[in-house]
């Protein structure tokens, strides 16, 4: 399957999102998610199903599309604040009508009771400015469905229309709503503008990375510099970057030495000392000296644009909680228009009542809009993630931020995630010959354990070397025969093991055809913030340790978290990591935190993966978070902005459908004035994207 994304035109509410989900996900091959703060529909097709087809089938129901440009600039909000104004001025005297309504006030104002005058103000309301609901509503109803213009035409219409009519039939005494419906399209168009202006923030993270990208780069040509557009690029090229620069592209220094401020990518607020053949990511600020880079990963391939890509999927993505509001919103509308159609029948015939039937359907209609309930879920979901961006976590979508946050067991690599994953050799035992031929052979591996052992002296001519994944090497030095690995090993194949004192240390032991003649002791120590990390998550978490190494390291290191022993699991082979974390979900919901090399398996089998990204590796398939860089906060971090996502959900939530809950019964009793309802629905959007926007300022290593 491939990817598709498109911009969306005309959406109004959730009612609209959910028509267009609908119709997308009808067509065979296709699977669609529209969002409706970013209006944007992500939708996962067969190669055969072309983007025409996709576009024609959503204008084909009232909507417009188009595919979506990167990072598209904001809407243009003045047109409708023109139209706010403008509505706002001819509304104005019709709202002092209201004042003449109420009792004790004194408020009098003859000349503006006349019919006439009330009926010239409010017709350019009606279907000038209003016209925009009239075509929304038309094109909901042609597609077989009901959304909140249909709701603010109608209420809007009765009033209009009904006036209009006492005009005629009662010209000396004729009751007129000309106001209400005149406020009410007032109050929405309001309610609206002031909604884009605060979804307009909710995107503030993503255009925040984007600004970080350098604009030009400064090639290095035989001697010479020259500025060019950073597009031009190419994989190869030697770059200038001197101090208070950008670093425009992802490479590796070549010569010089600087301070980089990496803090806009990791979160990490110490700048990091970068000498020759280090890594250097595009958007870093140099800090100190003029260097030369080699540019290695340049547009789409560089770490700030795999960002990008992951907030934006993160920001489209949907929560299980969001499709449960969604399916609520979609039967939503026609419930609402059915409970105003009987508060009319029960007020006008059998309570004799036509000025408060009137009032009290309109109210209905109005207060009822489900736009709250649309906007709830998604607005937490885009600030969420753009926040968790900014501290150097990235979210692939709002289901793992639920996910997340409902777990209650987190489990711990600890190689390279607990410890700093650079062990050294701390003491050597037995044949000091047999030493220096297997730090010759341990040169040729990977592994971590074997790159500590090559850092030390070593002797001989290595003529064969095979890799045990997991266990160790075998190996021919000076037509030795060798086999070097872990105590696991030496035991399966029948070795005696020494009784050398190892402690803490993790041996790796060194045999030949006699046996285990000599061996390394290695320790690798816990990187700074791990002790405070898991305590603190400790708190609300069972928190498990997950090694390959002997119990006795892993309790070593255990007992220096505060992590008991029955909590470690200790001499397992990648592979069957995720055995243990499978084992261990039977318990509960499981997030699993690795290095993202060999963790693969049991971080895409745990309920959340998380893991550490380094600039060659940010977009990890395996995981679902990854955190930029080798922090360990990172994790802190992570679990507390899924938390504090979770929670602004619920509050939105929980706000969005009490007031329609409670908001209906008091407009069916009459209890409640149009052009309060149509107060009411508008601010209660904005309400709920000002509390999302909370999110911005909040987060940081609390679990």
């Amino acid at each position: 399957m491939k990817t598709v994304e498109l911009s969306i035109q005309g959406m109004t509410c959730a009612a609209c999102s959910a028509r267009i989900e609908k119709v997308l996900n009808k067509m065979d091959g296709v699977e669609a998610t529209v969002n409706l703060p970013l209006e944007t529909a992500t939708i996962r097709v067969d190669e055969g199903i072309t983007e025409e087809e996709l576009i024609a089938r959503i204008e084909k129901i009232g909507y417009g599309a188009e595919p979506k440009v990167e990072m598209a600039p904001p809407h243009d909000l003045r047109p409708l604040q023109r139209k706010v104004i403008i509505s706002a001025l001819l509304s104005a005297p019709l709202l002092l009508i209201m004042l003449t309504h109420i009792p004790g006030l004194g408020f009098h104002a003859p000349w503006l009771m006349n019919p006439w005058w009330q009926f010239a103000l409010a017709t350019p309301v009606q279907f000038w400015i209003g016209a925009q609901f009239y075509q929304g509503a038309y094109k909901s109803l042609k597609s077989g469905s009901a959304n909140m213009d249909v709701l603010v035409a109608t209420g809007t219409s009765a009033a209009y229309f009904y006036s209009i009519f006492e005009m005629i039939v009662h010209p000396m005494n004729p009751h007129l709503y000309f106001e209400t419906s005149a406020v009410l399209i007032t109050l929405v168009l309001l309610g609206k503008w002031l909604e884009g202006r605060a979804k307009e923030k909710t995107t503030d993270a993503l255009k925040s990375l984007l600004s970080l990208q350098a604009k030009e780069a400064i090639l290095f040509v035989d001697g010479e510099e020259r500025s060019v557009a950073v597009e031009l690029v190419k994989v190869g090229d030697v770059l200038v970057v001197r101090p208070g620069e950008k670093i425009p592209v992802d490479g590796r220094i070549i010569e010089g030495e600087t301070v980089i401020d990496e803090s806009m990518l990791t979160g990490e607020s110490i700048p990091a000392e970068k000498t020759v053949d280090a890594e250097v990511v595009g958007g870093t600020i140099n800090q100190s000296h003029r260097i030369l880079m080699r540019a290695e990963r340049v547009g789409k391939e560089t770490m700030l644009a795999q960002i990008v890509r992951i907030v934006e999927q993160a920001q489209t993505d949907k929560a299980p909680i969001q499709r449960q509001a969604d399916r609520i919103s979609g039967v939503f509308v026609p419930i609402v228009v059915a409970i105003s159609a009987l508060t009319f029948v029960i007020w006008a015939f059998l309570l004799n009542d036509i000025d408060t039937a009137i009032r009290a359907s309109i109210a209905v209609l109005v207060i009822a809009c489900p736009c709250a309930l649309g906007l709830a879920t998604p607005t937490s979901i885009m600030v969420g993630t753009g926040r968790a961006a900014e501290q150097g976590v990235l979210f692939k979508g709002g289901g793992q931020l639920e996910s997340l946050n409902e777990s209650n067991i987190v489990v711990f690599d600890k190689t390279g995630t607990l410890t700093n994953g650079t062990p050294e050799v701390v003491e050597t035992f037995g044949d000091e010959a047999m030493l220096r031929r297997a730090v010759m052979a341990e040169r040729q591996s990977t592994h971590p354990l074997a790159a500590a052992i090559g850092r030390e002296v070593g002797d001989g001519v290595v003529t064969k070397v095979e890799e045990l994944a997991g266990r160790g090497v075998k190996a021919v030095v000076d037509g030795n025969k060798l086999i070097i690995g872990s105590v696991r090993m030496m035991e399966e194949l029948g070795y005696n093991v020494p009784d050398w004192s190892m402690g803490a240390m993790t041996p790796v032991y060194v045999a030949d055809e006699s046996g285990i003649v000599a061996a390394f002791g290695l320790q690798d120590q816990l990187k700074s913030k791990s002790r405070e990390v898991v305590q603190a998550l400790s708190q609300t978490r069972d928190v498990y340790v997950l090694t390959g190494d002997r119990k006795e390291v892993a309790y070593a290191i255990a007992d220096e978290l505060g992590i008991p022993h029955h909590q470690v699991i200790a001499e397992v082979l990648p592979v069957e990591k995720a055995e243990q974390i499978e084992r261990l979900k039977q318990s509960g919901r499981v997030a699993m935190v690795g290095d993202g090399m060999n963790d693969a398996p049991a971080l895409a089998v745990a309920d959340v993966g998380i893991a550490f990204g380094s600039g060659t590796d940010v977009a990890l398939e395996a995981a679902d978070v990854t955190i930029v860089g080798q922090d360990i906060e990172g994790v802190s971090r992570a679990m507390n902005m899924s938390r504090l996502t979770m929670k602004n959900i619920r509050q939105n939530l929980f706000w969005a459908l009490a007031y329609n809950s409670l908001g209906i019964p008091v407009a069916a009793a009459g209890l409640l004035a149009p052009w309060i309802a149509g107060a009411a629905m508008a601010f209660s959007s904005v309400s709920v994207v000002l509390n999302a926007l909370r999110l911005k300022t909040q987060g940081g290593s609390s679990s």
